[in-house]
């Protein structure tokens, strides 16, 4: 499974933007996706996921009513859809997706994306 990110960038305090995550290969693996991101000097964290094969969403507190999960099951396609962006906004964005299968016993693959620049500036 390969993860593009993409559609970061600059925006100041207020605006929005629409980030992209493009699944290819073995894309029928994959049970469930999501968006983490990564500021300076801070762990990785969890934005926003699909949970229960799609069926819901999970949301960091930070960015609940601000954020929105979606997908394009035809396009292999994930989306983040961000309003009301805040300076604390500001971290590289990643897409994440999970692939499980069986050989022998349930195995999980874990894939990343190359990562995407958010910019907000107060």
């Amino acid at each position: 499974v390969q993860l593009l990110e993409s559609g970061g960038g600059l925006v100041q305090a207020g605006g929005s933007l629409r980030l992209s995550c493009a699944a290819s290969g073995s894309t029928f693996t994959i049970s469930s996706m999501g968006w983490y991101r990564q500021a300076p000097g801070k762990q990785r964290e969890l934005v926003a996921q699909f949970t229960e094969g799609y069926e819901n969403t999970n949301y960091a507190d930070s960015v609940k009513g601000r954020f929105t999960i979606s997908r394009d099951n035809t396009e292999n396609t994930m989306y983040l859809q961000m309003n009301s962006l805040k300076p604390e906004d500001t971290a590289v964005y990643y897409c994440n997706a999970r692939a499980l299968y069986y050989v022998d016993l349930w195995r999980e693959d874990v894939y990343w994306g190359q990562g995407t620049q958010v910019t907000v500036s107060s």
